[in-house]
């Protein structure tokens, strides 16, 4: 039963993938459904005159490039590249509970460490994490001011995806970060996806990135790299957490395949992320109107006016169904509006997709949203 159950599974993902990857009309490119020539051809093409460089060794040459880029960027000391991000965070929250001496971690239950990986911050790091609130929402300063019991570092979620990619006001992680320094902790940006907050909050990135001591950034999942992560923060930290990379593993001998396609990120990208913000805004009204003329009794963009260029859909089915449903308009319309969909946690027999807009949907109107949407929803039960 066991092997069947797989085997039907690994046909319907292969079935998706074919269904997403054939749509002409999509409102963003996901590279995880490229093809391994189209992911090789694109580092090619980004290497331009870097191509007669000599490759790096062990974090040198254009790793290093990158890393100065990176804290320029965010207005930092120091960077250091980091295989993975759950590698990145882990270093840099024990190489504070060294600083502080408190080895306890202020975080979101809906963080990524507490939701994605296996509880490395405890198991492996020996760290210990307390939670200033189970609301399903970026946490607040009278929260940290009420917190019963001293932490070392205050780690915050920028924005907070599992909650529906949620960003305070500016004016709001102010005040968090001010509670935290005089509870005398210091300040970690997860800032996985930092880069698309400068629209929420009128600000430059290194405007942001300086209300926090240290803060980790993604190569990937924004930028559309291979792999890797950016810490950045003071060069005395950053020096040390080089010699935690090495002991973890992350000291890797070559990565100038991450390094370009990160820099050809920061380069294609970064400049056009406040356009995809705004038209994730048109988007995410264009799906509300476009559910509410089809009669659906129940559903909900969350949050309703995007903080990001990604927001959730919620509706009242099963993700099979819903999951099924887009995958049939991709096959049969050749336009995608919805991926993948998953078990609403806590709220039986709803689901929810996450949307993102990137270049590819730029070119989509209202009306071709409100269409997509009535195309869609006629595929449901």
């Amino acid at each position: 039963m066991s092997g069947n159950h797989e085997s039907d599974e690994t046909a319907r993902a292969a079935r998706r993938l074919a269904a997403f990857r054939g749509a002409e009309h999509t409102l963003a490119h996901r590279h995880l459904q490229s093809t391994m020539g189209e992911r090789m051809a694109e580092i090619a093409a980004a290497m331009g005159d870097a191509a007669d460089a000599g490759v790096d060794l062990y974090g040198n040459g254009i790793v290093a490039e990158l890393e100065e880029r990176v804290a320029g960027l965010l207005g930092k000391e120091a960077a250091a590249f980091f295989p993975t991000g759950t590698m990145a965070q882990q270093v840099a929250l024990r190489c504070w509970a060294g600083r502080t001496g408190n080895r306890t971690v202020a975080l979101h239950p809906l963080a990524h460490p507490e939701q994605h990986e296996r509880e490395s911050l405890t198991t492996v790091a020996g760290l210990r994490t307390v939670q200033p609130t189970t609301a399903p929402r970026p946490f607040t300063a009278p929260e940290i001011e009420a917190m019963d019991e001293p932490f070392g570092t205050l780690m915050i979620e920028l924005p907070l995806r599992d909650a529906g990619y949620l960003l305070p006001s500016w004016e709001e992680l102010e005040e968090v970060c001010e509670a935290a320094r005089a509870r005398d902790a210091v300040v970690h940006f997860d800032g996985a996806r930092l880069w698309e907050c400068t629209e929420h909050f009128g600000r430059p990135l290194d405007e942001i990135a300086g209300l926090a001591d240290t803060v980790y950034v993604s190569l990937y999942k924004t930028l559309g790299g291979i792999s890797g992560a950016v810490l950045a923060g003071p060069e005395t930290l950053i020096e040390e957490a080089r010699a935690w990379r090495h002991r973890y593993g992350g000291q890797v001998f070559q990565q100038f395949p991450q390094a370009i396609a990160a820099l050809a990120g920061l380069d294609r990208e970064l400049p056009r992320l406040p356009e995809y913000v705004r038209h994730a805004r048109v988007v995410a009204r264009a799906i509300r109107e476009g559910l509410d003329a089809a009669g659906m009794a129940w559903s909900r963009v969350n949050p309703e006016v995007p903080h990001t260029h990604q927001f959730q859909v919620w509706l009242p089915y099963e993700a099979e169904v819903l999951t099924q449903a887009a995958v049939e308009q991709a096959e049969e319309t050749k336009v995608s509006l919805f991926g993948r969909w998953f078990p609403g946690a806590g709220a039986p027999g709803t689901a929810f997709t996450e949307v993102t807009v990137a270049a590819a949907g730029l070119d989509w109107t209202a009306e071709d949203v409100r269409a997509a949407v009535a195309e869609f929803v006629r595929r449901l039960p």
